[in-house]
């Protein structure tokens, strides 16, 4: 008898919209094994790259007490008073009476404007409990509160009344508030989704702070070293999130492939506009730490992983977009499960690009409002290396992001449409007749029998006459 949960071509389209509403259908076997011979070599040469390139930890080295490479400690603001700014000796421009340019105007205020005397409390460190006294401009963009925390900077070589200073404020909590209402967002939406793209990102920021970084402080090579770490994320992420299926499988070699391209093209024309990647304090700053650090390569390895969370996105969608189309329509061919993916990829392009675009540009806009107040020309700004550098890493990621929506989509519908999956009990050809009651003969017509009055789907040749029907109601 044949099992009540099967189901066959031959019962029509009663059941013939079952597998719409949940996840897609698995693929044949043959083409599991396919892909497996792919992505199984990848990921074990992942896995070897990691553990060859594996760092025992960051090298050693004597703080210079520059940028962020000083000793710090948490420190709180414990009293603020109001003080002429002459009687603490703020000025540092000499006045001249000339207020006609920013130095004479500044000096001025300097002279004769009020400051603010702030005591700093040390909260942390050998000389917990420790106070010193930081004097804060008028005009100077950070001012400070009672019962503030501080990030105090210590530098053991300056004099006694010196050696701390108050480097930044203290944002710990509301960023960490921050992060906890994304996280309960994302849970809330995205349910357990949600909370394995949560565990994903947290493998993905490990990746980056235990092998990646400290990697390249070691000396490796930052381009091996991005593209093996990229590669470890890619496949964590992905089938985390996605389960591991067939359909996650075709994304993640059409991420690889785009990645590859990315590579290919951004250290080409790092090297044609011969970009250093020193441009900057802090470029210049790891430079002088660790001067066997090639700083184009870094570059590089920057446009690999900054690529890649929008590359996963996009090969993702299409993929599932294909996946859909066969699922909706079962008769569609490779070119037409293209043609409509590609169709579904083209909005897709439009919108992510211009968002590539905008958070580069957002990125350095401080750096664009300056050439802007210069009055420089286009060339002028493109040109300089500062914006030179997000031009290339904006366009080469692009071009891979453009790149990934023809290739995942042609990967996807090759793959889905050359599934040859079949059931394992095809339905034999049911004959024309009317189905037999127990009580039916030659020339009687329908009457009681297995199947419910009004149902004309003759039923399948392996069910016995006797055989309740209802048991094949969905």
């Amino acid at each position: 008898m044949t099992p009540p949960t099967q189901t066959h071509e031959s019962d029509g389209h009663a059941h013939g919209h079952s597998h719409s509403h949940g996840p897609a259908a698995p693929v044949s076997r043959h083409l599991r094994k396919v892909i497996a011979a792919v992505l199984i070599p990848f990921a074990a040469a992942v896995v070897v790259g990691l553990a060859v390139l594996w760092p025992g930890g960051a090298p050693a080295h004597e703080r210079t007490g520059v940028g962020f490479d000083r000793q710090t400690f948490d420190g709180q603001v414990v009293q603020v008073e109001q003080v002429a700014c002459k009687d603490v000796n703020a000025s540092q421009v000499p006045s001249t009476g000339d207020t006609s340019t920013p130095q004479g105007r500044e000096a001025v205020r300097e002279e004769t404007g009020e400051c603010k005397k702030a005591t700093v409390e040390l909260k942390s460190g050998k000389e917990k409990g420790h106070t010193f006294i930081e004097i804060v401009q008028p005009d100077a963009p950070r001012q400070f509160h009672v019962k503030q925390g501080v990030v105090v900077a210590y530098a053991p070589d300056a004099p006694r009344d010196l050696q701390y200073s108050v480097s930044d404020v203290d944002r710990q909590f509301p960023l960490t508030l921050l992060a906890g209402i994304f996280a309960l967002a994302v849970i809330v939406v995205g349910r357990m989704r949600g909370v394995m793209a949560l565990v994903a990102l947290v493998v993905s920021f490990a990746i980056l702070t235990l092998f990646i970084l400290p990697a390249i402080i070691q000396g490796s090579n930052p381009l091996v070293v991005a593209v093996v770490g990229a590669s470890a994320i890619m496949l964590v992420a992905l089938y985390l999130c996605h389960g591991l299926t067939a359909r996650t499988s075709v994304a993640v070699l059409g991420t690889l492939i785009s990645l590859l391209l990315i590579g290919l093209l951004g250290s080409l024309f790092i090297g044609w506009a011969s970009l250093t990647g020193n441009t900057d304090d802090s470029t210049g700053l790891i430079h002088g730490l660790y001067p066997e650090i090639d700083m184009s390569g870094l570059l590089l390895a920057g446009v690999i992983i900054g690529s890649l969370g929008v590359l996963d996105d996009v090969t993702v969608t299409q993929t599932s977009a294909v996946w859909e189309l066969r699922q909706a329509d079962p008769t569609m061919g490779p070119r037409a499960l293209y043609r409509a993916g590609i169709r579904i990829g083209r909005d897709h392009i439009a919108s992510v690009v211009n968002t590539l675009v905008l958070a580069y540009a957002g990125a350095a806009l401080p750096l664009l409002l300056l050439f802007s107040i210069a009055q420089s020309s286009v060339g002028t700004v493109a040109n300089s290396e500062l914006v030179a550098e997000e031009i290339v890493r904006t366009l080469v990621g692009s071009i891979g992001l453009v790149a990934s929506v023809p290739v995942t989509t042609a990967l996807a519908a090759l793959v889905v449409s050359a599934d040859r999956s079949v059931p394992e009990n095809p339905p034999a050809p049911s004959a024309p007749s009317a189905p037999a009651g127990p009580g039916a003969g030659p020339g009687a017509g329908p009457g009681p029998g297995p199947l419910e009055p009004g149902v004309l789907v003759p039923a399948p040749p392996a069910r016995a006459p006797g055989s309740r029907g209802r048991r094949r109601k969905k």
